[in-house]
């Protein structure tokens, strides 16, 4: 790993063995950072940072002016979300197995006795990790039909930066926990995206070709997604 300044923006550079370079603004401050092939030469990079700077400046700017969510205690009567849709949750505290609970209003988390936040925070994940991993399925299974790709497997996790990665060599994609509590159609939205870099492995022309072919409405299900406030260490996609 490297670094270089242009004016007072520290730039950090990683050499990696891949294809094409890839420019990031990670929060909480809007580091820099460039991931580029081995053997690109740091002019060269230095080049292609100077005529992203407007971008840079942009990305910065919607950084910090990105709603937040509170920080969640897991306590009763607390605002929650799945899909989507608010819920108030309820704690019910019983010597049994925990799980969750969902119906038109509540989402109830029956916990053991004296848990702490930190327990009840991974209780709640887990139950939306196993309701992704539901979910997520019939998105792939859709959208392979479609695009007349096969994705080798998909796992979800959470990602402080990024909605979605894809390894196209692998074929697998991985998805960010957090869009559990987001619209379908948001999640959608980043399943056909990682899809279609096992496709076109940039955001170039061609990818956004495909991602009009194959989701007409992408553009309006991202800009819902990035309008969402988002927990305090995640960015846009």
């Amino acid at each position: 790993m490297s670094t270089f300044q242009l004016g007072e923006l520290p730039i950090e550079v990683v050499h990696k063995n891949i294809k094409n370079v890839h420019l990031s603004v990670y929060p909480p401050n809007g580091k820099v950072k460039v991931s580029a092939p081995l053997h690109m030469e740091l002019e060269i990079i230095r080049v292609f940072v100077i005529s992203k700077l407007s971008w840079i400046k942009k990305q910065q700017k919607k950084l910090k002016n990105q709603e937040r969510e509170a920080p969640r205690d897991f306590v009763e009567r607390e605002s929650h979300y799945y899909l989507g849709k608010r819920y108030q949750l309820r704690v019910i505290e019983a010597d049994e197995k925990p799980r969750v609970e969902l119906n038109h209003k509540y989402l109830t988390l029956f916990v053991r006795p004296e848990s702490d936040q930190s327990k009840r925070q991974e209780i709640l994940n887990q139950w939306y990790r196993n309701q992704l991993k539901q979910y997520i399925p019939k998105l792939i299974r859709q959208y392979e039909k479609i695009m007349n790709v096969n994705v080798a497997e998909f796992g979800v996790k959470r990602m402080k930066t990024k909605w979605g990665t894809c390894n196209s060599e692998d074929r697998r994609i991985w998805i960010n926990l957090e869009l559990a509590k987001k619209p379908p159609e948001c999640l959608e939205y980043i399943v056909v995206h990682e899809m279609v870099h096992l496709l076109e492995d940039s955001h170039n022309n061609r990818f956004t070709t495909l991602m009009d072919l194959f989701l007409p409405k992408w553009r309006l299900y991202k800009d819902e997604l990035n309008r969402l406030p988002v927990r305090y260490e995640l960015w846009r996609y």
